[in-house]
């Protein structure tokens, strides 16, 4: 397969797949709502995501060591004006960027932005046990990187 070929098919599979990732309904990402203690950080590390309403799921992040909080974001996930699915990352003294949602499952999703210095990727998939793994990973200085974010639903005032 020469070049060209090789490179319209690829686009075409990753349009073909992200077209298919914006027919789910935004009722299919509900399992994420609640709040997920994180399994590697400090007592109030983790994420809580409202119920979907209005189109939308809220979400905050937070990362707390030593007794205090180092991070936070807060999170989206709606459709934007063109239809797409999105998922929009305000991390703490940065700006706000948008990834496309690019594949879903039934417990699982991703979304993508591949013009993003990092991550380039955020994926979160619902684990047989209860849990949660989320993951950023991209590429970052030419190499493959990947950090997993392994939680645990909790009570929320239990945080």
């Amino acid at each position: 397969m020469n070049k060209i070929r090789m490179v319209s098919a690829l686009v075409a599979a990753l349009w073909l797949g992200t077209s298919a990732a914006q027919d789910v309904e935004l009722s299919a990402l509900s399992w994420l709502s609640g709040c997920w203690a994180s399994e590697r950080g400090d007592p109030g590390s983790g994420e809580q995501w409202t119920p979907l309403a209005g189109g939308t799921m809220l979400g905050i992040g937070r990362t707390v060591r030593n007794g205090e909080t180092v991070d936070y974001e807060f999170l989206q996930i709606r459709r934007n004006t063109e239809g797409m699915v999105v998922y929009i990352a305000l991390p703490a003294g940065q700006t706000e960027t948008s990834f496309v949602l690019t594949s879903a499952g039934e417990k699982s999703f991703t979304f993508e932005n591949l013009e993003h210095d990092f991550p380039q990727r955020i994926i979160y998939r619902a684990l047989a046990d209860g849990g949660m793994l989320a993951r950023i990973e991209g590429m970052q200085d030419g190499v493959l990187r990947g950090v997993d974010f392994p939680m645990q639903r909790v009570a929320c005032d239990a945080r």
